[in-house]
């Protein structure tokens, strides 16, 4: 295992109890992505792929094996320490974007930085270069009800990346959006993702946009194969 990889599982294994039948969902499951990498997850509905999601984010502890995010071997540590570690390296996309409705762009972006403990102005600077980055710094004291569903993911991606991750997680980024907006939206993360050396694992049904990403992996028979 090489501390440069982002994100490593190793020898995974995740199942399930239904009754007196058990599901393995991963069964010695092996992934490395390496830094500044996108890596596409292409599966059909129920081979694993929130699982995988799930364990890679450290929301889900796997059966046997371990997940390494940025060298740290996570499966043995306290939910404290999971739990900085999510909020440190990782970032979370989702189909649905989940910003806070009665707080503008700018404040969604600020939230998680505050939380980690910056000061308001270094919060503010860094929401704002993000959303210049983005494209929208235009509608930066917009509420998300006032934005549209493209501006409303690339917030949602503005603020997954707000606290400088080695690793961004994305569920369907684009899967509510039109064919055209979804090209925006992954022209910008991908644009994020090559000048800032973060690595992203990214679940789509999308192929045109999985093509574009640097590899594809797929979930078969409780392994990760190249798709």
């Amino acid at each position: 295992m090489s501390a440069n990889h982002a994100l490593e599982l190793r020898d995974v294994k995740r199942h399930y109890h239904q009754g007196a039948r058990t599901l393995a969902v991963l069964d010695d499951a092996n992934l490395a992505i390496e830094p500044g990498e996108m890596v596409a997850l292409v599966a059909p509905s129920g081979a694993g792929k929130s699982t995988l999601l799930h364990l890679a984010g450290l929301l889900e502890q796997p059966d046997g094996g371990d997940v390494f995010v940025g060298g740290t071997a996570c499966g043995r540590l306290s939910d404290d320490e999971r739990t900085a570690i999510r909020r440190n390296q990782i970032g979370f996309v989702y189909q649905f974007h989940h910003l806070l409705p009665e707080f503008s762009a700018l404040e969604n972006i600020m939230i998680p930085q505050l939380v980690r403990g910056l000061t308001e102005a270094e919060a503010t600077e860094r929401a704002t270069q993000l959303l210049d980055y983005m494209k929208i710094g235009h509608r930066a004291d917009h509420r998300p009800p006032e934005l549209s569903g493209g501006e409303q993911q690339r917030v949602a991606i503005a603020r997954a990346v707000a606290n400088a991750p080695l690793l961004l997680l994305a569920d369907e980024p684009t899967g509510n959006l039109d064919p055209q907006t979804a090209g925006y939206v992954f022209d910008a993360l991908e644009a994020l993702v090559q000048q800032s050396g973060l690595s992203a694992l990214i679940v789509t049904h999308n192929y045109d946009l999985a093509a574009r990403m640097d590899r594809r992996v797929t979930i078969a028979e409780g392994k990760i194969k190249p798709a």
